[in-house]
């Protein structure tokens, strides 16, 4: 229900507007008649026009730049476009441009979107966040530091755009409701030389705070969203490889939160391992795995594994572990390294008897020792998945499942062409990021893409819907099993090991309903009457799915509209929903 937004402003208000879609009678009402040419046009008829001026864009981020502008303007047209050509934008919304549009951020500036908080102004935290909505308006929250950006690594407070982007994706992904979504970035200043020298820059131009000021920004930051919204679900993006782990740690037992890079990659890489697996037949109480670069994604793949392997053979984490050998840039991770490893890295270090008089200051020599079944790449460091190192490793396995998963496609460790070739077709592949299927003595290949879209939005959903009180690791496990249930390669030893993104919808709904399962069965879940039934409960999850379609407007007295048809929120929608991301 709108009151005040009318005319022009209707017009502007990017939540309302449709453009040449308003029909006569809303043209009527809101005063619209004069501004809008007279033919009232469908949906469909406006994402084939919006397609075609997509389509004349001469290069990735000239078309970033169009989507960015074309959501500022109308956002169920918007969501629309990209759901009817999701498998050729999502690289243009998403990873790789997404990338090179953040780095370009204080440069190509239009118009804010998201909540700026920055560290010395922490008494305005709680008075800035409120500004979104009352306690029942927002469901979801994302929110970066913006110090380890998808490869790209510090981006200050371009940083914004990765909570955006990610945003983005849970809507088109889930069908969470746009206009219950927060973005946000924390601006601690910024490492980046260039930025620091840049006199477009927009965030604090002075060196990272860190330490005791950091830790009280971040947690006043979280006390303030516990307090503002207290159902929310809140999810760390891309910060650095000091921080990630311990502040999610720390959080995890107050309230709902996620990290995408320690535990997003962590699920659907899992998911794809446990799908090779199958094709293999190999068990995962038998696997030898190697991580290769072991920051924040290749330690939270690590930890996923190990969790899986321990609750599946009942074996300790620690017994777990010793299926996993980590590598970084000294090499191995040994225990000897004492403090140069991170919190997390430690569980993993191996024990120096080991590997007394053995070489393992490179890859190879220890894909030699250790004959792995899984190698996954989380380095960034191009080209490392060398001839050399994919031969040895096919020398001992039948199957090697061979997964270089940095992004952008630049960093990846070696392209799947080489590593179907050097393994002569044996090898099960999966990559950070698209690929086409790959050939050899005639028989294609389709190489999975390990994407996080898979995973993280329906964890959310999930979480979301049922308002569970924390996010606990067997919610993981059960959207893991539930990820890989639906692998092509199941059916297919030569189709994907995990779903293709353009399921991803119907993927979420499956993944929601097994983190529902989970969380009721836990004593997490605090929303009333949810259904017990597997199909009643997927029909109650698509039922809250938010579908870009534009809904009709009804005009009403200034004292019945809410905040947000009055535009007064930071965000807004048609009308407020009680609960959840449900349908207007």
């Amino acid at each position: 229900m709108l009151e005040r937004q009318r005319g022009s402003a209707l017009l502007r208000s990017p939540y309302h507007n449709k453009g040449s879609a308003f029909p006569s009678n809303e043209r009527k009402d809101f005063k619209l008649y004069g501004l809008l040419p007279p033919n009232v046009q469908t949906l469909e008829a406006q994402v084939e026009r919006a397609y075609r001026q997509y389509c004349s864009r001469t290069d990735a981020l000239a078309k970033n730049t169009f989507m960015t502008s074309m959501k500022e303007q109308n956002e169920v047209l918007y969501y629309k476009l990209i759901q009817e050509h999701l498998k050729e934008m999502f690289g243009i919304i998403y990873t790789p441009t997404e990338g090179d549009a953040i780095q370009h951020f204080s440069k190509v500036f239009r118009r804010p979107e998201g909540c700026f908080l920055n560290v010395f102004d922490q008494d305005r935290i709680e008075d800035n966040l409120a500004q979104w909505g009352d306690p029942e308006d927002i469901d979801y929250i994302v929110v970066t530091d913006g110090e380890e950006i998808l490869g790209i690594g510090d981006q200050g407070v371009g940083g914004i755009l990765i909570s955006v982007a990610k945003l983005v994706l849970t809507t088109l992904c889930a069908g969470i409701h746009p206009s219950r979504t927060l973005p946000v970035v924390l601006d601690c200043g910024t490492d980046n030389p260039q930025l620091l020298n840049d006199d477009l820059y927009l965030g604090l131009r002075r060196p990272r705070v860190r330490g005791k000021e950091y830790d009280e920004f971040v947690d006043k930051f979280v006390q303030s969203v516990r307090k503002l919204y207290p159902g929310a679900y809140l999810h760390f993006e891309d910060f650095g490889l000091t921080n990630a782990r311990r502040i999610l740690d720390n959080y995890r037992p107050e309230v709902a939160c996620f990290n995408d890079d320690v535990q997003g990659t962590g699920v659907i890489t899992l998911a794809a391992i446990m799908a090779g697996l199958h094709v293999s037949g190999l068990k995962l109480t038998d696997m030898r795995l190697v991580v290769f670069g072991s920051g924040t994604a290749g330690i939270g793949i690590a930890d996923q594994v190990r969790d899986a392997i321990a609750a599946e053979s009942g074996k300790s984490k620690e017994d777990a572990a010793k299926q996993i050998w980590c590598v970084d840039k000294p090499g191995l991770l040994l225990k000897s390294q004492g403090e140069d490893l991170t919190i997390g890295q430690g569980p993993f270090a191996r024990d120096d008897k080991e590997w007394q008089g053995k070489d393992h200051n490179d890859l190879f020599t220890v894909i030699k020792e250790v004959k792995p079944h899984v190698l996954i790449g989380t380095s960034t460091k191009p080209k490392a998945f060398s001839e050399e190192v994919v031969r040895e490793m096919s020398k001992h396995v039948e199957r090697p499942i061979i997964f270089p998963l940095s992004n952008p496609t630049r960093l990846h460790e070696a392209d799947p062409k080489d590593i179907n070739e050097w393994s002569e077709g044996k090898a099960l592949i999966a990559t950070g990021s698209p690929f086409p299927p790959v050939e050899y003595n005639g028989k294609k290949y389709e190489v999975a893409e390990c994407n996080n879209s898979t995973a993280f939005p329906g964890i959310g959903l999930g979480a979301v819907l049922c308002r569970s009180r924390l996010l606990s690791d067997k919610m993981l496990v059960a959207a893991v099993k539930a990820i890989a249930a639906q692998s092509p390669a199941l059916k297919d030893p030569d189709k994907g090991l995990v779903p293709d993104v353009i399921d991803v919808r119907e993927i979420s709904v499956h993944v929601a309903k097994a983190v529902i399962k989970q969380a009721i069965e836990e004593d997490l879940a605090t929303e009333k009457d949810i259904p017990e039934n597997d199909e009643d409960l997927e029909e109650w999850i698509r039922e809250q799915m938010w579908e870009p379609r534009y809904r009709p407007y009804v005009r009403v007295d200034k004292e019945k509209a809410s905040k947000h048809g009055k535009g007064e929120l930071g965000v807004g929608s048609v009308r407020k929903e009680a609960k959840g991301p449900k349908p207007e």
